[in-house]
């Protein structure tokens, strides 16, 4: 690394997932910026990047991160998926739990919560688990979700504009739907 950087064939920053020692000791001694734990997965080639290594991040320019929530809805073992109406801004047509935006300065699961009551009228609901955000990337948008399981018992489910059909199914069958991004991934963790 120390040669390329002498020979001005150097990279203008390194971005890793994990660095290896022998990485980080190589751009220490060559002053390449270099920037540790980054989700790899969502820079795609022929992106440009943004690097701040004094501040540790990362930004692909022309790229919006969209924070959302959603909420996997539980009773009697079986869970809730909602089919997204032709109304709505994204993803029509497609599968997926009780979603929606974060707003400006508003916790996650008050989201999830809100979200709940607007989609779903179901106001009383039990947090069985919450997982870290995860991020994927669609075209020029990387979704940010907040993720949460509630149990809801035998409350009554009514649905709002935002989706045309709904279905009550077992976690395993959620593979055979055509589902928003990362949906399948959410179930799992959610469920452990």
């Amino acid at each position: 690394m120390y040669q390329l950087k002498v020979n001005g064939n150097a990279p203008c920053a390194i971005v890793n997932a994990s660095a290896e020692p022998i990485v980080a000791t190589g751009a220490i001694m060559s002053g390449i910026p270099m920037v540790d734990g980054v989700d790899v997965a969502l820079v795609r080639t022929g992106d440009r990047l943004r690097v701040e290594a004094d501040q540790g991040t990362v930004e692909i320019v022309g790229v919006d991160e969209r924070r959302v929530v959603t909420g996997i809805v539980r009773r009697r073992g079986r869970i809730l998926l909602l089919q997204r109406s032709n109304s709505v801004g994204s993803y029509r047509g497609q599968w997926a739990g009780v979603s929606g935006f974060i707003e400006e300065g508003e916790a996650p699961e008050r989201a999830a919560r809100r979200e709940l009551e607007e989609e779903l009228g179901i106001s009383k609901a039990r947090l069985a688990r919450a997982i870290d955000p995860r991020s994927f990337r669609d075209g020029e948008v990387v979704w940010t979700v907040s993720a949460f399981l509630f149990d809801i018992g035998d409350a009554k489910v009514r649905t709002d504009w935002e989706h045309q059909a709904h279905e009550w199914v077992r976690p395993e069958d959620v593979g055979g739907f055509p589902t928003v991004p990362g949906l399948q991934e959410i179930v799992c963790r959610l469920l452990g």
